[in-house]
């Protein structure tokens, strides 16, 4: 988490507990461990052996991915519905409305894909596995993921705050359903039309630079790896844009954080400003028409967050959020470590 949440945390979680946990992100915090222990209330010893692990795992809790593959933690299809629901409470908690809707887009996209020939074994929307890091609640630090094909929710609580929301990763194959049932929904749509249409401004007002490459990445660069470090600037600086683009800019960030509560995402967009707002690069890679193949990035001093729909003829999109430092709270927790 950045410096703004990095102060507060830090002191909470050195002065005996009893520093005041800013009121709004510590409702938050409650609600999320309250919807986890009610969940974990649900589940039978087996089932709680299967999605419960030591804070200390780090292996475990570290170990995201966005592919189809086997993962820790307790799926969906392993649970009955009363426990399926429990599970949504949970992740309702967590995300805004918005974050909700689309990450319950992306788990129905696993079942359009089946339905068209794909593979049940790896299509399936009930393929999508909840783990529990560490005790629900409480001052010390504990967390929770879901994560299937395309989505990583990956949340750590220390101290009484959410202290860290990423990585955050929501995809979508197809991007864009074109037929059936879902005709035109377009899980990520609102991400990919957001940067379009500022970097079609820009290029009309004659920025230079702001389209990177004609030909965009075959993929987002940072893939899955555990740890990232700031990739080569692109783009333009926000420092160069007039006031109504930056104010285009901010709100495509706000794509990104406020899937989440908006409560805690305003904290991490407030966090974000204090790095520096004019220090982020916004930068576009391939042609601007829509169905083309295309590539953005925002890069800060703290964050960076990536889109690439290429694949699948530019009907398979990724989007990432990535903090350099704060990545499932090691920078808060690295304080906390040192205090004790």
């Amino acid at each position: 988490m950045k410096s703004l949440v990095l102060t507060a945390c830090a002191f909470l979680i050195t002065a005996d507990m009893v520093t005041a946990v800013p009121p709004v992100t510590s409702a938050v915090s409650k609600d999320v461990a309250s919807a986890a222990n009610a969940f974990l209330a649900s589940l039978t010893p087996e089932q709680s052996e299967s999605a419960t692990f030591e804070w200390e795992d780090t292996d475990s809790r570290e170990d995201w991915h966005y592919i189809p593959k086997k993962r820790d933690g307790l799926y969906l299809s392993g649970m009955t519905s009363v426990q399926r629901e429990n599970a949504r409470a949970l992740l309702r908690a967590t995300m805004s409305s918005k974050g909700f809707e689309q990450a319950e887009n992306i788990m129905l996209l696993e079942q359009i894909l089946r339905d068209r020939g794909g593979d049940p074994a790896l299509r399936d929307p009930k393929k999508y596995a909840f783990s529990i890091f560490g005790k629900p609640g409480g001052q010390a630090p504990w967390g929770w993921r879901i994560e299937g094909h395309h989505l990583s929710i990956n949340i750590t609580i220390s101290g009484g705050l959410i202290v860290s929301l990423t990585p955050s990763f929501f995809g979508a194959n197809p991007a864009e359903v074109r037929g059936g049932n879902y005709k035109d929904l377009r899980v990520l749509g609102v991400d990919e039309d957001a940067a379009r249409a500022l970097v079609i401004a820009l290029v009309a007002e004659g920025f230079p630079g702001v389209v990177f490459s004609d030909k965009p990445p075959r993929e987002i660069l940072t893939g899955a790896d555990r740890a990232i470090k700031p990739l080569k600037e692109v783009g333009i600086a926000a420092a160069k844009l007039p006031n109504q683009h930056k104010i285009a800019l901010r709100k495509l960030v706000t794509h990104f954080t406020h899937r989440y509560r908006h409560e805690v995402a305003g904290v991490e967009l407030a966090a974000i400003d204090a790095a520096g707002f004019d220090k982020i690069h916004f930068g576009w890679g391939g042609a601007t028409a829509p169905g083309e193949p295309c590539y953005f990035r925002i890069q800060g001093p703290t964050f960076l967050m990536e889109y690439a729909n290429t694949q699948g003829g530019a009907n398979h999109a990724h989007a990432v959020w990535r903090d350099f430092e704060g990545d499932f709270g090691r920078d808060v927790l690295a304080e906390h470590l040192k205090s004790h």
